[in-house]
């Protein structure tokens, strides 16, 4: 962490980011909703889709990428099946909305499906895998990214040509065992960890990135800055390209929102399609058999010897919990940089507030 950078509340950070979301036209519900999940994922410590959004993301409303009055319409409802068009509003209410419905038919029928497409940017897939956790639900999500120029090669490829579509499986919590949450790029790193290596003067991971002319580099500058230079390359080589396919088959076809095939607008604005799939485990088996195996998985997982002993077998989800109480309780760091962002922008709406 550079030595400038500040810890503040979450609290504090959300009231700010909330005021300036109201002053750019957003509805008080959906200001609420956008400015507590940029915080969370700042708490969660997935800090490339925390706060440091929010003057990307009030510039948008401003250019009109964002559509603040909208109001999401359903296209088709079934007893198991929810599709519906956000109207290109904030993604963060829309689709919370939409596991909550959804949420309600699994719970009532077993399985539900839904999709959600013409979104804004959704933030971090996690905080909605975690929403469906809370519920005694568990959700596969399928994400896709358009809007933007794509940034990650397929693989065998020498160029970009998807988004780091994202995928998140979870499952609830057991009485003794918290929530599994499984949530990822199909990238073999995120872009805002490029950005955050790029600001350091670091490199990245060797087999990270290509350059413009397709050949390996660890020197993130050239993807770091615009117009980017150079791909990320997949998670998993051929694995993560396959699931970034699946996430803009699923994402983007099923949503009715589209792929990031060329056909479609590229005008600088994340645009997601998500497609889900909510079950009730409890209509699948004996809860108390269930509870037990998942308990005596995860013990059986996390008993074995570490490799690096300050390295632990971790139980997915708990570097983000543990990582939210180190920071409600100690603040959230934020750069210097991304302090002056903040306050410009609030400056820009004719905001008094400023962080400091």
């Amino acid at each position: 962490m550079k030595n400038q950078d500040i810890r503040l509340p979450a609290p504090k950070l959300t009231g700010f980011a909330e005021s300036l979301l109201l002053a750019s036209g957003t509805a008080p519900a959906d200001a609420a909703s956008v400015a507590q999940h940029l915080v969370a994922a700042s708490l969660a410590g997935h800090d490339s889709n925390g706060i440091g959004l929010l003057p990307l993301w009030l510039d948008h409303a401003r250019r009109e990428f964002v559509n603040v009055d909208s109001t999401p319409t359903v296209l088709a409802e079934t007893g198991i099946i929810l599709r519906i068009n956000a109207g290109g509003g904030w993604g963060p209410p829309a689709a919370e909305s939409l596991i909550e419905r959804a949420g309600a038919k699994a719970l009532e029928h077993g399985l539900a499906a839904a999709t959600l497409g013409d979104v804004h940017d959704l933030g971090r897939i996690g905080a909605y895998g975690e929403q469906a956790a809370a519920a005694g639900l568990a959700a596969l999500i399928f994400v896709n990214v358009t809007g933007q120029a794509p940034i990650v090669a397929p693989f065998h490829g020498s160029d970009a040509r998807f988004g780091t579509d994202p995928v998140c499986i979870a499952f609830p919590a057991t009485a003794n065992r918290s929530a599994f949450l499984l949530d990822m790029a199909t990238s073999r790193i995120s872009l805002g960890r490029l950005k955050l290596a790029a600001a350091r003067g670091q490199d990245i991971p060797p087999g990270s990135l290509l350059n413009e002319h397709g050949m390996a580099i660890t020197d993130p500058a050239g993807m770091a800055g615009e117009p980017r230079k150079g791909a990320l390359t997949p998670m998993g080589r051929h694995k993560g390209y396959g699931l970034a396919l699946a996430c803009e088959l699923l994402g983007g076809v099923l949503s009715g929102g589209g792929t990031i095939q060329p056909e479609h607008p590229r005008e600088g604005a994340t645009r997601n399609g998500l497609f889900a799939i909510l079950i009730n485990p409890a209509m699948f088996g004996e809860p108390g058999w269930m509870e037990h195996e998942i308990e005596a998985l995860a013990t059986y997982a996390l008993a074995s010897p570490p490799m690096d002993w300050d390295s632990p077998v971790l139980y997915p989800g708990d570097p983000e919990r543990a990582l939210r109480g180190k920071r409600l309780r100690d603040g959230i760091p934020v750069s210097a940089e991304l302090v002056e962002a903040l306050n410009a922008a609030a400056q820009s709406l004719n905001r008094p507030e400023r962080l400091t």
